[in-house]
């Protein structure tokens, strides 16, 4: 695989791993660009590697990490995972819904599943809507999003999932 080809796969894992299913169509059509103060390519392992300040950008999507690693099988199934404390990621949404954020300390996607993993003080904000716990996992085909708590957590409060959804307003 060529340098360009494997940074395009690496690209396009950093983009699925965090696009939802309302995100603008118009930012997979942007060109995609990445900042770091390292890039590693390994073509034998089919590995790139980007770290220190990690920036990508593709249209509205914004995505900050300390570490992002993508990888690619011999079945071309690509794994993303982002580290960071944490990682945070915005985009704006289609029809004018506004822009969903989120933060974990671990962002993991895998094409294979098509599960987006936040771990670590994982939260995901659109409008006044709220995530929060100690994992969340988004399927990306089913659009089923699950939160899951800390029971390890010190306190009550740090023990449970948290969902806040405001009223829809009709007109």
């Amino acid at each position: 695989m060529t340098l360009k080809k494997l940074l395009q796969a690496s690209s396009l894992g950093l983009l699925v791993m965090s696009s939802t299913a309302f995100a603008l169509e118009s930012d997979r059509n942007q060109p995609i660009e990445i900042e770091a103060d390292q890039g590693t390519l390994d073509q034998k392992n089919q590995s790139t590697t980007f770290s220190g300040n990690v920036i990508v950008k593709q249209g509205t999507l914004h995505i900050r990490a300390e570490k992002v690693t993508v990888t690619r099988d011999a079945a071309s199934q690509q794994h993303m995972t982002a580290d960071g404390k944490p990682v945070r990621f915005s985009q704006t949404l289609d029809d004018n819904k506004g822009t969903v954020n989120g933060q974990a300390n671990k962002v993991e996607y895998s094409s294979a599943t098509g599960l987006v993993k936040l771990t670590g003080n994982a939260k995901v904000i659109r409008g006044g809507d709220k995530a929060e716990g100690a994992v969340i996992t988004y399927n990306t085909r089913t659009e089923i999003y699950t939160v899951n708590g800390n029971p390890a957590a010190p306190t009550k409060a740090g023990k449970r999932a948290v969902v806040v959804i405001q009223p829809s307003s009709t007109k």
